[in-house]
């Protein structure tokens, strides 16, 4: 067999041969790639299942089978020395190591970084008391919608909701009380509406549910329902408080409408509402009421 000549086996580096540092260089690529392993795993956990998920579980057992054959190789070889050529397959070994490493690394702190921006999106469009979207939000989504009702023709409706005598509510039970009857109407809310539909917190205690492609009958029906649904469930925390709502409808006028204009109608019809005795549905203009209609929500 062809060694290394003897005058670079022999070399000293300090107090290490060279067969020493070529160990040396083999159990640190060993330990890169079980960090980078460790690496994989983490991010795998944070990742939801589906494909991005399964590649990544991939790339993990790829780098397992290198780190496998990093061992084999180096217990192979302890003790004994290298050819020129094994010393190559080391360097490759090592700066492999190295790279693999490297791209994990970049690849988590790109994940970390992608997360904190959609956190940091996500709070500047979602109301921090309930989870739901906020006026900003409201405001960009309904100028979309609009341009591409009025474009398309297609129907949107838009309902205005606010809790009866909320501040009531605030003054005789605290403020603690009254988050927690904000917190329940949403709850409602959201289990009684369907995944296009969009409920946005308006301000205070009124909420702006968007409806695209909604007629402006079913708008109303589903203004009911809700309602109903409100005055019929009981908060168990405070049973004695009975909470109710009203509910203003619009529905866009292609040829008239646009976003300022549709919200301004559906408020006017709320606060008719309000006016009129409360707990009710009115629409923009007054449409006979949906009460006895058939639910076209499920």
């Amino acid at each position: 067999m062809s060694l290394i000549p003897s005058s670079v086996d022999t070399y000293l580096l300090g107090s290490f041969s060279m067969s020493d540092l070529l160990a040396v260089m083999m159990i640190i690529g060993v330990g890169l790639l079980a960090i980078s392993l460790a690496i994989v795993r983490k991010l795998r956990k944070e990742l939801p299942q589906g494909a991005n998920r399964r590649r990544w579980v991939l790339l993990g057992i790829m780098i397992l089978l290198f780190l496998c054959g990093y061992l084999g190789f180096f217990i192979l070889k302890y003790g004994t020395s290298y050819t020129a050529p094994e010393v190559l397959v080391v360097a490759i070994l090592f700066f492999g190591a190295v790279f693999v490493l490297l791209v994990c690394l970049l690849a988590y702190r790109t994940t970390q970084e992608l997360k904190r921006i959609f956190v940091l999106e996500q709070e500047t469009i979602t109301d921090p008391l309930l989870g739901i979207f906020n006026r900003r939000f409201l405001d960009r989504r309904m100028q979309e919608e609009v341009l591409r009702a009025k474009r398309y023709r297609l129907d949107l409706a838009l309902l205005m909701l606010d809790i009866d005598n909320f501040k009531l509510v605030n003054d005789t039970w605290g403020h603690q009380t009254g988050d927690f009857v904000l917190k329940h109407l949403t709850q409602l809310l959201v289990e009684s509406l369907r995944q296009t539909d969009i409920l946005a917190r308006f301000g205070g205690e009124e909420f702006v549910i968007l409806l695209p492609h909604t007629p402006e009958q079913d708008a109303l029906k589903l203004a009911e329902k809700l309602r109903r649904i409100v005055e019929q469930t009981p908060l168990h925390r405070v049973p004695e408080l009975h909470v109710t709502v009203s509910i203003g409808s619009a529905s866009l006028l292609p040829d008239v409408d646009d976003a300022s204009s549709l919200l301004e109608r559906a408020d006017k019809s709320m606060y008719r509402a309000k006016q009129e005795g409360r707990n009710r549905v009115v629409s923009y203009p007054d449409h006979d009421r949906a009460e006895n209609g058939e639910d076209c929500y499920r």
